[in-house]
């Protein structure tokens, strides 16, 4: 029903990341896992870390020495057992793009690992992080301190040191790509430059036009509804109606809300062209867009019905969407598949700027929340993401954090459980 149709049936891709540490390359996976996962292809990352620490949960830095042979042991033993699991993967729950995370920073480790792909026929695609920023590197590497799974409980100055101890191990073998025969992209500075070699597929081709938006600079993302509108207190969807009182009230509070939680960054607001959101936001003193893309979902011969309403006019219909919500769509209007369609250039967008405040409305905010999130897309459509609540989202290389600020403005609630009668939304 709509949506992009990516013809997978035999396309099986190994993306392989290559990169020193503190170069961002779980961050680069995990948003290559949500990106595609978003758009309803099979992805899924084997983190080589994690399988390591199940034998060595916090190594020092000598561990990562390549002369240590005990290291080098174990290190093989995790890049095994993941690439065993990713295999499984493909072969029994039909993956499409498995990411291998882990520095694979030597050409006999690459060349080991195409030889494997290439006896299962799997295409591998390698994904080069390179970078000499040093500010991205700090802060990566005091990113990594307070949230990497093998410094947990340790001095965060100590492992600081070691982390940078275990980089300079990394450095002495480190081999760029440069085989001109291999399908990589080289991601120097994340964002600066982007180099690409022997792309062959439409799927790799998207991969790569992700690659391309990407920075992974720190920033935060704030999403907020438009304030509760008339057609809320009425219960009725869609329509283009004006925020009630209560909704004035919380436009007027919503930028007290946004400094404590923004300080002194720099902010663009991002409203839809529907009046609601541009009264909502009408007192932010930020740069303000208008997108298109970002209006509600369109509910077709349903705009301005109650749910009452629909299940009467349109029983069927009303059924139909209860039991797959996110595939179901108005009659001569969308479904929420039809809204991530239309989202894509937002999301590219939101992946190419810094600090951004979304203001828009529940299914919109639903989608995106669910890309940050990685929530799986028959789930989205149930989310609840109430009115006059602020939302932060947070990248970080190991998952998004996220704080819900309440205004404590009193609003309808337009949450409906499946299944749930239709005399509440």
């Amino acid at each position: 029903m709509g949506g992009y149709s990516f013809h997978t049936d035999n396309v099986r891709i190994c993306v392989i990341m290559v990169g020193l540490p503190a170069r961002g390359k779980s961050l680069i996976a995990q948003k290559i896992v949500r990106y595609l996962s978003w758009l309803s292809i099979n992805a899924k990352c084997f983190n080589v870390g994690n399988y390591r620490r199940q034998e060595m949960a916090h190594p020092t830095a000598d561990f990562f020495d390549a002369g240590n042979p005990e290291g080098e042991r174990l290190r093989k033993i995790a890049a095994e057992a993941a690439i065993g699991d990713m295999f499984r993967w493909f072969e029994h729950e039909a993956g499409v793009v498995g990411i291998l995370d882990a520095t694979n920073t030597t050409r006999k480790r690459r060349d080991w690992i195409l030889e494997i792909c290439r006896a299962r026929s799997v295409e591998p695609m390698f994904v080069e992080s390179w970078c000499d920023d040093e500010d991205l590197i700090m802060h990566n590497i005091m990113d990594v301190k307070t949230t990497s799974p093998d410094y947990v409980g340790q001095d965060p100055e100590q492992a600081a040191l070691d982390f940078r101890n275990r980089i300079r191990n990394y450095e002495k073998v480190y081999e760029t790509i440069t085989e001109p025969e291999l399908t990589y992209v080289k991601l120097i500075n994340v964002g600066s430059q982007v180099i690409i070699n022997r792309i062959q597929s439409y799927l790799e081709s998207r991969i790569v036009y992700y690659l391309m938006n990407l920075h992974i600079k720190p920033r935060c993302i704030w999403l907020s509804r438009h304030g509760e509108s008339e057609f809320n207190l009425l219960g009725r969807i869609g329509g283009d109606s004006d925020i009630s009182a209560r909704g004035q009230e919380y436009s007027r509070q919503l930028p007290r809300l946004v400094k404590q939680s923004v300080g002194d960054r720099e902010l663009t607001v991002w409203t839809s062209t529907l009046k609601r959101t541009a009264q909502t936001a009408k007192y932010l003193p930020y740069r303000q867009l208008t997108w298109k893309a970002l209006d509600e979902l369109d509910a077709g011969e349903c705009d301005g019905m109650t749910y009452a309403e629909i299940e009467e006019r349109f029983p069927e219909d009303y059924a139909a969407r209860d039991n797959n919500k996110y595939e179901y769509r108005y009659r001569g209007g969308e479904s929420y598949r039809d809204v991530v369609t239309r989202l894509e250039p937002i999301i590219m967008e939101l992946e190419r700027q810094e600090n951004i405040l979304i203001v828009t409305h529940q299914a919109v905010l639903r989608c995106i929340y669910a890309y940050f999130m990685n929530v799986r897309q028959d789930q989205s459509p149930w989310m609840e993401v109430p009115l006059h609540t602020l939302i932060k989202l947070e990248p970080k290389a190991y998952g998004t954090e996220v704080t819900r600020i309440s205004a404590d403005i009193p609003a309808v609630s337009t949450y409906r459980e499946k299944g749930q009668s239709s005399r509440k939304k």
